[in-house]
C-alpha cells in the first residue's frame, strides 16, 4: 500500500508515478515505479456524508451508506488555481458551474464535521435517514444505546420536523446538518433538539439530546461448522474510516486456520480509500490495487506484501456498495484472489479533488477516474458479481450463498 509518513496528523502517503499500466493485470510492482510525496486528496464519492450514524443515502436499500468520502492522501484541501476558481469567492459557485453530478460544496463548519465523521467520531442523535419517493424523510436506523434509541424513536418512524423546521422534501444532506446541530458548531455537543415524529396516525415531539458517538465500521463473527462442515469467518465493513484497514487486516489475520473468509462489503458506500487499500492488504501479496490519473499522469495504489493469500475469500456486495468500497471488490475480483457474490454494486468510480475557496468553503470537483487492476473503469458501470444473484436466484440469501460457494473452494493453506 502506498507507504504512511509523519508529515501531517494522518501521516503522508506515497504514491508510485507509472507508465503504461492501464490494462495491466500484472500484480507485480514496476520495478521503474519511483515514490514522491502524495501532495493532494483525492476524493472517490463527492457527496456529503450523510452522518456516520446521523444519516443516509436516501433510496430502497435498507443497509444506507454512512460515509461517503474517501481521500488517497491526506493532505485535506488546496487553494484553486486560477484558472479553477475563477470569479468564484464560494464552492457553491464553483460547483453551480461545474454541471457535475458528483461535486459537491461545503462550508468550512460541514467540511470540519466530516473530518471527524471520517475518524469515526460525530455529534448526532444516533439516527440513520432516508428519503422516499414523495420526499418525506423516514428514519432508517437507530443506533443501539443512542439518545435516540433512549426517546423511543423506531425504526420506520417519520421525521417532519427539526426544531420546528420542516424536512419534507429537503435533500437530506440538510436534514442530516439540521440533526447534527451543524448550526452550533463545537457548541452542538451537549445541545438538544425537538424532532417532530409521525408513526402510523400518531403524530408526537420528543427533545433529543446530541452527543459525540463513534461508528463500529468493522465487526467479525466466527460461525459455527454448518451442514457442509464449512467454518467460516465473516468480516463486516460498514465504512472505511480512520484506522479500519488495519482491523480489516487483524480480523483476517485471526481468522486463518478457518475454512474460508466472507468479506460482507454490502451497503457499504465507502470512505478513506487508503484504508481500503490497506484492508486489500489483508489479502494479497504486494502488487496494484487501483491505478488514476492525475495530471495526465498515472499513479497507482499498492498492496502491502504478506497478506492472506490462500484462505478461500467470498466477497459480499449490492447496490449500496459504493466508491473506496467498489475499488477493494474490484481489485480482489482482477487479481483473482476472490469469488464476489452479490448483485451489481453502484457505480461510484470517479475522483474528486477538495478545493479550498476565499471564503473558507470546499468544493469538491471531478479530475478523474480510478481503474480496477485489470483496467476496468467503475464509474456508471460498477462491479459485476461473479455470482449474480439478481440473475440466479435473487431469493437466495447472499450469505448462504457464500457458504456454500466456500464449500467448493476447499480449505486454505
Amino acid at each position: 500500500m502506498c507507504r504512511a509518513g509523519a508529515n501531517s496528523p494522518y501521516g503522508t502517503r506515497r504514491c508510485p508515478t507509472l507508465s503504461g499500466m492501464s490494462g495491466s493485470s500484472d500484480s507485480a510492482r514496476p520495478r521503474s515505479a519511483f515514490r514522491r510525496g502524495a501532495s493532494l486528496t483525492l476524493v472517490f464519492v463527492s457527496v456529503l456524508a450523510t452522518g456516520a450514524a446521523t444519516g443516509s443515502w436516501p433510496g430502497e436499500n435498507p443497509r444506507a451508506p454512512k460515509v461517503l468520502t474517501g481521500h488517497v492522501a491526506e493532505d485535506p484541501v488546496h487553494g484553486p488555481r486560477d484558472d479553477e476558481s475563477g470569479t468564484a469567492d464560494s464552492a457553491g459557485d464553483l460547483v453551480s458551474r461545474s454541471g457535475d453530478r458528483w461535486s459537491t460544496a461545503y462550508s468550512a463548519r460541514e467540511y470540519a464535521s466530516l473530518q471527524r465523521m471520517l475518524a469515526g467520531k460525530y455529534v448526532g442523535v444516533g439516527l440513520w435517514i432516508k428519503t422516499d419517493a414523495a420526499g418525506r424523510v423516514e428514519i432508517a436506523q437507530v443506533g443501539p444505546d443512542s439518545p435516540a434509541a433512549a426517546a423511543g424513536i423506531r425504526t420506520g418512524d417519520t421525521l417532519r420536523a427539526v426544531d420546528g423546521t420542516p424536512v419534507a422534501g429537503r435533500p437530506v444532506t440538510e436534514v442530516v446538518a439540521l440533526l447534527r446541530g451543524d448550526e452550533l458548531g463545537e457548541g452542538a455537543r451537549g445541545s438538544t433538539t425537538v424532532l417532530a415524529l409521525q408513526r402510523g396516525e400518531r403524530r408526537w415531539a420528543r427533545p433529543v439530546r446530541r452527543v459525540e458517538l463513534e461508528t463500529e465500521p468493522v465487526t467479525v463473527r466466527r460461525e459455527e461448522p454448518a451442514d457442509d462442515g464449512v467454518t467460516a469467518a465473516v468480516i463486516r465493513v460498514e465504512s472505511f474510516t480512520r484506522g479500519s484497514g488495519a482491523e480489516v487486516r487483524r480480523a483476517a489475520a485471526a481468522a486463518r486456520g478457518s475454512d474460508g473468509l466472507i468479506l460482507d462489503l454490502r451497503g457499504n458506500s465507502g470512505g478513506l480509500v487508503v484504508e481500503a487499500v490497506e484492508a486489500a492488504s489483508a489479502f494479497l501479496d504486494d502488487g496494484v490495487v487501483a491505478t488514476y490519473d492525475l495530471d495526465g499522469r498515472q499513479q497507482a495504489l499498492y498492496a502491502d506484501p504478506g497478506g492472506d493469500t490462500g484462505t478461500p475469500l467470498v466477497v459480499l456486495v449490492d447496490g449500496g456498495t459504493m466508491s473506496s468500497a467498489e475499488l477493494l471488490a474490484g481489485a480482489l475480483q482482477d487479481r483473482g484472489r476472490a469469488v464476489v457474490v452479490g448483485t451489481s454494486t453502484f457505480g461510484k468510480g470517479s475522483v474528486q479533488l477538495p478545493k479550498a475557496l476565499p471564503d473558507g468553503s470546499v468544493a469538491e470537483l471531478t479530475v478523474g477516474e480510478y481503474r480496477t487492476p485489470g483496467g476496468r473503469s467503475l464509474e456508471g458501470v460498477g462491479v459485476t458479481p461473479d455470482l449474480d444473484l439478481a440473475v440466479t436466484d435473487a431469493d437466495r440469501d447472499a450469505e448462504e450463498e457464500a457458504r456454500t460457494v466456500l464449500s467448493g473452494l476447499g480449505s486454505g493453506v
